[in-house]
């Protein structure tokens, strides 16, 4: 498991979660990823900022979405996301935590993050995800989906379908 910064201590009492690569750790195999994302609420993001800048972390710059890159004492990069999503309030209240412990974006929140990026990586990500997924985190999934995100419904039992299909071993396709 890659070694991020631990953000636990440094934003104790400010609801916070991984998003991006690093927290789709929480639900298959760890992927590689140039850096950490997390996400905050933005009505909090001057007090993150000003204590990631006193415990050393550098502004490196402004992300094309409300937020900033910044960089660890250790040159770690970490984006930092200021969140005012309709469903921000449950995704922060309700993380899973990852085999490190730390507090990952629910699956169904993850996911309709990663389809408003509609990157190849993203989308790859959702396929795999979503195939490993139980049929009670898809039925969650598909909630938040139609709830949040109407109009990408039909993509999202697409990417389940090849999702199930690519996580299916060898032997289940041959009977």
């Amino acid at each position: 498991m890659e070694p991020w910064p631990d953000l636990r201590d440094l934003l104790r009492g400010i609801p916070w979660v991984i998003i991006g690569g690093v927290a789709t750790r929480a639900y298959m195999a760890e992927r590689k990823t140039k850096d950490l994302d997390i996400l905050v609420r933005d009505s909090e993001s001057e007090e993150v900022i000003s204590r990631l800048e006193k415990a050393g972390y550098k502004k490196v710059s402004r992300l094309a979405v409300p937020g900033y890159l910044m960089r660890s004492p250790e040159g770690v990069d970490v984006a930092v996301l200021f969140g005012r999503y309709p469903w921000l309030e449950q995704a922060l209240a309700q993380p899973t935590l990852d085999a490190a412990g730390y507090p990952a974006i629910g699956l169904p929140y993850l996911i309709v993050l990663k389809l408003a990026a509609a990157r190849t990586q993203d989308w790859a990500d959702i396929s795999r995800l979503l195939g490993l997924a139980s049929e009670e985190q898809l039925k969650d999934v598909r909630a938040v989906v139609a709830r949040y995100s109407p109009d990408d419904k039909d993509d999202l039992e697409s990417l389940i379908f090849l999702g199930k299909q690519e996580m299916q071993w060898p032997s289940d396709k041959e009977a």
